[in-house]
């Protein structure tokens, strides 16, 4: 079995764009989404007609279900642009999505934890707003009553991989469209990639085992940090242009 897992496009048409093409060349059909599409301040609609033209297994992120849960003047700065643009049709698709799937009947998919599409997992907040890797026994506890050997998830936007005790791999395939945001739950904090590039992770099983590979697309990020930039969202703009995430 091999197949790639997306997450995180957040409206960025032209990183999934770059990143579709790059599947295509490394020989793989299958796809799976784990969530979060067309939330941001860059082009919703078009990021959603292209991911429902796919032929892609997909789940429900956060910010999808913020889009159908709630009226517009309750949703987030990242989600009311992006429902200015999308029609009944785009949200009639995500009401058909479901929060978790299993692919194959060996993967578990999921956006942010099995149990919770808002909860980070394979990351913790400190109070001094530094982000670390999350302990053990604290993932394991999440995983508890899966019996896929391959979890996966996504939401903290950071590609990372991490075995269990018994041998299970849970893996975030990192963000195809955002490579940095800021938050303040449970405290302030910072996610940065360092990079530009749209991420997608690519799993293969050989011999009963797991292979992950993490791959960088390059794309057209100046197009993206500047459209960014013209909707009022600077600190969005940083992290598209950069990595890193500086308001300017």
């Amino acid at each position: 079995m091999r197949f790639a897992a997306i997450a995180d496009v957040h409206g960025n048409h032209l990183a999934l764009e770059a990143v579709i093409a790059d599947i295509r060349v490394q020989g793989i059909d299958a796809i799976v989404n784990l969530g979060d599409m067309a939330s941001s301040p860059l082009e919703a609609g078009r990021t959603m007609d292209a991911l429902m033209a796919l032929d892609a297994v997909h789940v429900l992120g956060n910010h999808d279900r913020c889009l159908i849960d709630r009226p517009p003047e309750r949703m987030g700065s990242w989600d009311r642009p992006a429902y200015a643009q999308l029609n009944e049709k785009h949200l009639a698709w995500l009401r058909t999505i479901p929060p978790t799937r299993i692919f194959r009947d060996q993967v578990f998919l999921c956006h942010a934890t099995p149990g919770n599409d808002d909860l980070y997992w394979l990351e913790t907040v400190m109070p001094d707003g530094s982000v670390t890797l999350s302990a053990l026994d604290a993932i394991e506890k999440e995983a508890e009553g899966i019996s896929q050997s391959l979890v996966l998830c996504a939401h903290t936007h950071i590609a990372r991989a991490v075995r269990l005790s018994d041998g299970r791999m849970v893996v975030n395939p990192g963000s195809v469209g955002v490579p940095g945001f800021s938050y303040n739950v449970p405290y302030p904090h910072l996610i940065e990639a360092g990079t530009p590039d749209a991420r997608y992770a690519v799993l293969e099983l050989v011999d009963g085992a797991w292979h992950v590979t993490f791959r960088h697309v390059p794309y057209d990020h100046e197009a993206m940090a500047a459209l960014a930039r013209r909707n009022g969202y600077p600190e969005f703009a940083s992290a598209l242009a950069t990595g890193w995430v500086r308001a300017r």
